[in-house]
Formats: structure tokens, C-alpha cells, sequence
């Protein structure tokens, strides 16, 4: 699964447009001089538009990441991995990234 290297500043939504931002980015690797991401670290989810029904998108995780790249023992994670957000199991969305860094 080839995808870019997902970092800090990577432009990451959930299904329904809400902002999501890791909340503990990894600094030991870095592209575009900004901290890279590994699959543990979990994304905090702002200003979804489910927020009226209550089904809103608080969290979001990655399911899969780099089968290869690693940082701390830690698989990063890419653009094409798959997602999931709490509480309604919709995936997360990268909408713009750097592309400087691609995994093959």
C-alpha cells in the first residue's frame, strides 16, 4: 500500500468535515520540517458535522500504516492507510499532504 508519509501539518478531516490533528506528533523523524506520525497516535476531531444528530466524530485512529517505515518501533503512518473515527466508525480523510516522502 504506497502512500505518502503523513505529517503534523497534513490537512486530515473526518467523513464529515471536521479538523482532525494528532495529538502526539513524532519528532524524532521529520518531513518538510515538520514531526512525522506513527499508527498509535491517536487524532483529535473538531467541529464535525454530525455534532446535531449526536453521533459526532470525537477521536480518530489509524488501522494501518507502513508495513515497513518505522520510527520507535512505531509503523508511520501514510495517507493511503486505512482509518476509523469514534463514534460512528467513518473513516478519516487526507485532503492535502507533503509528497516528498512516499512509501512504495
Amino acid at each position: 500500500m504506497p502512500g505518502p508519509l503523513l505529517h503534523f501539518g497534513a490537512l486530515v478531516t473526518c467523513s464529515h468535515a471536521g479538523v482532525a490533528t494528532p495529538t502526539a506528533p513524532n519528532a524524532r523523524v521529520t518531513v518538510s520540517g515538520q514531526p512525522t506520525v506513527t499508527q498509535p497516535t491517536a487524532y483529535g476531531i473538531t467541529g464535525c458535522s454530525m455534532s446535531a444528530s449526536g453521533s459526532a466524530c470525537v477521536t480518530g485512529t489509524w488501522t494501518t500504516a507502513s508495513p515497513r517505515v518505522t520510527s520507535n518501533g512505531q509503523p508511520l503512518v501514510i495517507a493511503s492507510g486505512m482509518s476509523t473515527c469514534v463514534s460512528n466508525a467513518t473513516p478519516m480523510l487526507v485532503t492535502s499532504s507533503q509528497v516528498r516522502v512516499v512509501v512504495t
